[in-house]
């Protein structure tokens, strides 16, 4: 699997190269995101830790323009800790977010989620075959593919996996802190709110479901999120 990392303090970068190394990851190291954009079509990445603060094109405009073209999990590394920096990079297509300082050993257990994730959603893993088919939503968890109106729609693999826990709960309200638990695989705590609430609203431009007047997905105020049957 191949690792972009994207950081101007040669120390850190380092210090992910090694950790990372270690787990047989292959690893891009760059100090700056003009390069990156210049190269990316040819490293056939498979995620990218960006620095938020880089020279030139600054880690929120590198990971807009990658979202444009690419679906791999994104993972911000930075010392920028204000909630609202962390919504926009989430809000720009970003996975995660991990402030400086930070534990290696967290970094690799967060990228090995994020990796297993898009494994599955790329169908590099066996998984049993199953499908959802109500209304107009078709969605397939072995494919990995959503369809509504027969159309496809493009979905990272957090997006799958939201609406695909969603889709199998339908007629039952979701809790916020267990859809949060069952998508990523962590302990839910009361920030992780804005994470889930910026990753529906992605989920609700790609399905074109209006929040005031949803066809798919409603919000329970204080509670959570629910699909019709």
């Amino acid at each position: 699997m191949n690792i972009l990392i994207v950081e101007d303090e040669k120390e850190i970068a380092d210090l992910e190269e090694i950790y990372l190394e270690k787990e047989g990851y292959t690893i891009y190291k760059y100090n700056s995101s003009k390069k990156v954009l210049e190269e990316l079509e040819n490293l056939k990445i498979d995620l990218a830790i960006l620095d938020v603060m880089t020279p030139e094109i600054d880690g929120f405009t590198l990971c807009n323009k990658i979202r444009r073209k690419y679906n791999f999990p994104i993972l911000f590394v930075t010392a920028k800790i204000e909630e609202i920096d962390k919504i926009h990079g989430l809000t720009l297509g970003a996975d995660d977010y991990i402030t400086k300082p930070f534990e290696p050993l967290e970094l690799v257990a967060r990228v090995k989620a994020h990796l297993r994730r898009y494994k599955e959603y790329n169908g590099q893993e066996k998984n049993d075959e199953n499908k959802i088919d109500f209304r107009n939503i078709v969605i397939n968890n072995k494919t990995h593919e959503c369809f509504v109106n027969e159309t496809l729609v493009d979905l990272t693999p957090l997006e799958f996996s939201i609406f695909w826990t969603l889709c199998k709960n339908r007629g039952n309200v979701v809790k916020t802190e267990d859809l949060f638990q069952e998508v990523w695989q962590e302990k839910y705590y009361e920030q992780d709110n804005n994470t889930v609430m910026v990753h529906i609203r992605h989920l609700r431009e790609k399905l074109q479901d209006n929040s005031r007047k949803p066809k798919y997905i409603k919000t329970i105020w204080g509670v959570g999120y629910k699909i019709e049957k």
